[in-house]
C-alpha cells in the first residue's frame, strides 16, 4: 500500500540529502524544486490536510533568494534549498504560529524560534506551518492518515508526519513530550527521531513539559534525520536544557560501518500485553531473525509506576505552562480542560516524587545497556487505530521520553489491513549518532542487503 501522493511526488525516491546536492552542483535549481513540490501540495493537500498555513508566494520567495545566492559563489549552508515543514507550536516570524487552537487564531510571532534560525542560517526553504493538534494535546486533529482516511494519523505531530509520509515535503519537524514523534511516524510510514533530550534548545517553541519537550524530526531516508538534526542541535542560554559542546556529527556517524555487529535487547514493557496479534507477530519473526545479536529483558513490575510518573509530571507542568488559557477555558476540548484540571490537583510533594523516577528509569537502562547497542520495542501497539477519534495510545514511547533517551523508529513492519508499523530503536544518552548508525545496520540487514548494497 502506497500513501497518497507518495507516488506522484516529484521527491519521490529522492532524499534530501540528495536534493541538497544537486542544488549544490547546479543540477537543479530551488525555484524550480519548490515549484514542483507546490504543485505536488495543491493536488495533495485536499485529501491529507497536513498544513496549517501554506503560501506557495512565500516559498518561491525564498527559492528565489537562495538561488540568487548559490550564484555568489559564497559557501552554501548544510541544508542549501531543502524544504523543511515545521510544526504549527514552532514560533515564525510573521507567519502564523496559532499553536492548533483557536484562542491563538492570528498570532504572529515577532522573531523566529531558535531552531528555526538555525534552519535558515543552514539555507533551508521554511516551507510550511503543519497541522498540530489542540495546544499539542491529545484532542486529534483535522489531519488525515495518508495510507488510510479512517486511520488516525497519530498525534500531536500529525501533520508534520503526514507531510512527508505524501510526498509533499522531505522533511518535516515536530515535538514530542509522551510520543508525538514517534508514534505519527509509526502510524504514517516515515522515520521518526527523538534526539537525546537537551540536544535541540526549545526557545520559541509551545512549552507544555520543559521536563520532556524534545524536538524531533520525520523524513522518508534515515541520514535525513542526522542531516536536519546536526542543524537544529546546539547550545542556546535561554533554554536551561541544553549544554555547550562540540556538534553532535549525526550525518557522518550513521553513514560510518557499524565497528562491530551489533547486539540488541528486545525490552518488555508492563504494557506489552496490549500490543496487537500483528505486531507482535512481527515482534517474534525480528527476535528470529536477529538470532544471538539479540535477547530478551524485562523491566520489573514497578516500571508501571513510572509510567504513571511521567503522566504525573506532563499534568503538573501542562497546567502550570498552559495557565495563561484558564480563563478561557470553555474554548478548550473537554479532554484538554480535563488534563489541565488534573494537572491542578497533583501535589507538589508528588510532582517531586515523580521527577525522582528519571533517575530511576535511567539506572535501570543502564543496566541493560552494558549489554546491548540498542534496545528495540515496538514504536505503537499496532497499525493506525481504525478511529479518527483518537491519536492512538502512547505508552510504547512515554518512558523513553521521559528518561530523555534518544530514539529513532524505522518503517519495516506492515499491519493486517496493509497500514504501515514502526519498530522503535532506544539508544544511550548522548550516543544519538551511534543509535542512527545501529538503525541503519538494522535496515539494510532487515532488508537483506550488505550496507554497500544499501547506501551505496
Amino acid at each position: 500500500m502506497a500513501a497518497i501522493g507518495m507516488n506522484t511526488s516529484p521527491i519521490a525516491g529522492v532524499s534530501a540529502l540528495t536534493l541538497r546536492d544537486r542544488i549544490a552542483s547546479g543540477a537543479v535549481s530551488v525555484v524550480t524544486l519548490c515549484e514542483q513540490l507546490c504543485d505536488h501540495v495543491r493536488a495533495t493537500e485536499p485529501q491529507v490536510g497536513a498544513f496549517a498555513w501554506f503560501d506557495r508566494a512565500h516559498v518561491l520567495e525564498q527559492a528565489a533568494q537562495l538561488d540568487a545566492y548559490r550564484k555568489t559563489g559564497r559557501p552554501l549552508g548544510p541544508l542549501h534549498g531543502v524544504p523543511v515543514a515545521l510544526k504549527d507550536i514552532i514560533d515564525t516570524v510573521r507567519i502564523p504560529t496559532e499553536n492548533g487552537t483557536a484562542l491563538d487564531s492570528g498570532r504572529l510571532p515577532s522573531r523566529d524560534a531558535w531552531i528555526v534560525s538555525q534552519l535558515k542560517a543552514a539555507g533551508a526553504v521554511i516551507f510550511g506551518k503543519t497541522v498540530t493538534t489542540e495546544l499539542a494535546s491529545m484532542e486529534p486533529a483535522a489531519t488525515l492518515n495518508p495510507f488510510g482516511a479512517e486511520h488516525t494519523p497519530g498525534g500531536s505531530s500529525a501533520g508534520s508526519a503526514a507531510a512527508v509520509a505524501s510526498g509533499m515535503v522531505p522533511v518535516a519537524i515536530g515535538t514530542q513530550t509522551g510520543g508525538s514523534v514517534i508514534r505519527p511516524a509509526s502510524f504514517c510510514g516515515t522515520f521518526g527521531f527523538k534526539p537525546t533530550f537537551g540536544a535541540v534548545p526549545r526557545t520559541g517553541i509551545l512549552a507544555q513539559s520543559p521536563s520532556m519537550d524534545t524536538v524531533g524530526v520525520f523524513a522518508n531516508y534515515l541520514e535525513d534525520l542526522g542531516l536536519v538534526t546536526d542543524v537544529l542541535a546546539g547550545f542556546d542560554a535561554a533554554d536551561t536544557a541544553t549544554a555547550p559542546g562540540p556538534g553532535p556529527r549525526l550525518l557522518e556517524i550513521t553513514q560510518e560501518r557499524v565497528p562491530v555487529t551489533p547486539t540488541f535487547a528486545v525490552v518488555h514493557l508492563p504494557a506489552m500485553d496490549r500490543l496487537s496479534e500483528a505486531m507482535r507477530d512481527a515482534m517474534t519473526e525480528l527476535v528470529a531473525a536477529l538470532g544471538d545479536q539479540v535477547f530478551e529483558t524485562g523491566l520489573p513490575n514497578a516500571f508501571s509506576e513510572a509510567i504513571t510518573a511521567r503522566e504525573t509530571v506532563n499534568l503538573a507542568e501542562m497546567a502550570k505552562c498552559y495557565y495563561r488559557y484558564s480563563t478561557h477555558r470553555d474554548q478548550l476540548s473537554a479532554s484538554l480542560q480535563s488534563m489541565l484540571q488534573r494537572g491542578e490537583q497533583v501535589l507538589a510533594r508528588d510532582y517531586l516524587a515523580a521527577l525522582d523516577w528519571k533517575t530511576v528509569v535511567t539506572a535501570a537502562l543502564d543496566e541493560i545497556f552494558e549489554r546491548c547497542d540498542v534496545i528495540l520495542i515496538p514504536a505503537a501497539l499496532g497499525e493506525a487505530p481504525n478511529d479518527r477519534a483518537t491519536t492512538g495510545d502512547p505508552v510504547m514511547n512515554g518512558l523513553w521520553t521521559f528518561s530523555g533517551h534518544p530514539v529513532v523508529t524505522i518503517p519495516v513492519f506492515e499491519g493486517p489491513t496493509g497500514m504501515p508499523m514502526g519498530l522503535q530503536m532506544i539508544g544511550q544518552k548522548g550516543l544519538d549518532g551511534r543509535l542512527l548508525r545501529t538503525a541503519r545496520w538494522l535496515v539494510a540487514h532487515i532488508d537483506g542487503l550488505s550496507e554497500d548494497e544499501a547506501h551505496g
